[in-house]
């Protein structure tokens, strides 16, 4: 049950903090009093989107919170302990609103995301004003509505899980029907991809050896010219390096037979000398493979170009290109085993479907058993708010493949959903002789705010939701019958925390608790307040919802025979 509301800053509330009770709760005041704002952000606090415009004028952001209690068994409290809350310590819930528009949820002091938020507060209250009477004339919402009523959500989960893995399986199936059909045209076009780079017969890094091969034949006369001319300078010219270095180690050799001190010394000459000769000699086979013809040059330019081709091509590298070729390999034994493949997915695809089939079947023999019932409800609920007569039923009909030409995707020729294979439309007359009608064929909107409450009513044996809020209920309603449906308002607040915002003092009068609303101009701007009403002010409040602004003693005398009655 909702504990507690603050509201900060939000629309023309300044700050706001109503404490609520179990029971029926009433809330009243004149219209514009700001009564649908509170609605508004109850409804934020339960998942719906927010908008900066919705800041105070002056304010940079809103704050919204709500406390509420979690029943131990609930699926909130799942949820919540499955995320890392402790439903026993209850359940706050913070929304700031930014005019940024970078909104925040905070779910026990911290951060959440919107999911979050709609899963934990799905079923711990429901607001039933202006949107439901409008939702109930959208056909799409009666099917649920009766499945909630007759215990059905289970089974209907079931159907959606596994229509959940038909579809898929058949998308699939039909993506391999589509490639078997484009196969050889495929084929072709892979086997052309893999011959192409078969004929390149590239190894990998063959680009950087080319690259490095290029330069050199680029360079070849200027490489030629150093190498020679190190050469010379080391061997060949006269009084080359080596031919000097040649006298010293001989006269160092003359002088180390005199002192063996200096023989470490003409070791170390020897090497150095020994290692010029071996670098000579490295020069000269280099310049013996050094190739000074332009036609290797050509042939590496023409080969590096059609490498580069083929990188571009696929991929960008040739690491790209080698996957590319193994993946084409990959895909050509996969077409080749694609007749196996569409075998073992219509196999599998065969036994989902079955058991589809057989859970929508089960769903649509339970959803007529259960019609025939819930109609009768429906229509003794509606008896108890003064429209005695009305006929009601469920009108449970089957849409047809249509278009849907795959039989995956129908049941005994009837179009498959998430929901099973049934439409379900609401049927009414009101009046006596009437033949029954499309609910949205109403046109009094007391009468259809009746079917919500007769619904609500309907429900409360099976809704696990324990706070429900009602706006507009007395909707096109008055007098007598604004007595029954306070009557039955006071009924269900025994099953749940009920909520109401009305204008009519038949219904305020069943308030276990009433809060009057009304706008203020303090300091030069306009603010709502909520004030607790005692039961001596409860008798004023209603004595002006009878009698207007000028409450006169017969108001008051009246407003109090109410609240005793």
């Amino acid at each position: 049950m909702l504990k507690e509301l603050i509201i900060k800053n939000f629309a023309i509330i300044d700050d706001m903090n109503i404490r609520f009770e179990t029971g029926l709760t009433v809330l009243s005041g004149e219209t514009g009093a700001g009564k649908s704002i509170i609605i508004n952000a109850v409804n934020l606090l339960l998942g719906s989107r927010a908008s900066s415009k919705m800041i105070r004028d002056g304010y940079d952001a809103a704050e919204l919170s709500a406390f509420f209690v979690v029943p131990e068994a609930s699926r909130a409290a799942a949820i919540m302990a499955e995320n890392g809350y402790a439903p026993e310590e209850g359940l706050l819930v913070r929304r700031i609103i930014a005019g940024n528009d970078r909104h925040r949820v905070y779910i026990n002091d911290r951060r959440a995301t919107m999911q979050m938020l709609a899963a934990i507060t799905g079923d711990l209250a429901s607001i039933s004003g202006q949107h439901a009477h409008q939702g109930l004339l959208n056909e799409e919402t009666h099917l649920a509505i009766l499945d909630h009523y007759g215990t059905l959500l289970p089974l209907v989960k079931k159907v959606s899980d596994q229509y959940e893995k038909v579809v898929p399986l058949f998308q699939a199936l039909e993506d391999l029907k589509e490639k078997k059909n484009n196969r050889e045209k495929e084929m072709d076009l892979l086997r052309y991809q893999v011959a192409e780079i078969a004929d390149a017969d590239i190894v990998p890094e063959e680009d950087k050896f080319l690259e490095k091969e290029r330069s050199r034949l680029k360079h070849s006369e200027t490489l030629h010219k150093i190498v020679y001319l190190a050469i010379e300078t080391l061997y060949g010219a006269d009084g080359a390096i080596l031919e000097r270095l040649g006298e010293i180690r001989k006269e160092m050799e003359k002088a180390a037979s005199l002192d063996d001190e200096l023989s470490g010394i003409l070791d170390v000459l020897s090497s150095h000398y020994f290692g010029l000769e071996d670098v000579t000699e490295s020069f000269r086979k280099y310049l013996g493979g050094l190739d000074l013809e332009t036609d290797r040059l050509e042939s590496v330019d023409a080969r590096l170009d059609m490498i580069n081709r083929m990188k571009r091509k696929h991929g960008g590298s040739l690491e790209a290109l080698f996957k590319k070729r193994d993946a084409i390999d990959n895909e050509l034994r996969a077409i080749d085993n694609l007749d196996e493949e569409i075998q073992r997915v219509e196999r599998r695809l065969s036994k989902v479907y079955e058991q589809l089939a057989a859970l929508s079947r089960s769903l649509s023999k339970k959803r007529k058993d259960v019609a025939g019932n819930f109609a009768k409800s429906v229509e003794k609920e509606l008896a108890d708010l003064k429209m005695e007569g009305t006929r009601f039923s469920v009108d449970l009909s089957h849409p047809s493949k249509g278009n849907v030409a795959s039989p995956w995707l129908c049941v005994d020729g009837y179009q498959l959903s998430l929901t099973g294979i049934d439409r379900a439309a609401f049927m009414i007359a009101p009046n006596v002789g009437e033949s029954l009608k499309a609910l949205s064929a109403i046109a009094s909107g007391g009468e259809l705010s009746r079917v919500v409450l007769a619904l609500k009513a309907i429900l409360a044996k099976t809704d696990s939701v324990g706070t429900v809020i009602f706006d507009e209920v007395d909707a096109g309603i008055g007098g007598a019958v604004a007595g029954v449906v306070g009557k039955k308002l006071n009924s269900l607040a025994k099953k749940h925390q009920l909520i109401c915002i009305t204008h009519l003092p038949q219904i305020a009068r069943f308030g276990k608790h009433h809060f009057y609303i009304e706008k203020r101009v303090q300091d030069g701007r306009t603010t709502t307040v909520i004030k607790p009403m005692s039961q001596e002010k409860r008798v004023t409040e209603l004595a002006r919802m009878l009698d207007g602004e000028e409450v006169t003693q017969t108001a008051l005398d009246h407003a109090r025979a109410l609240i005793e009655h």
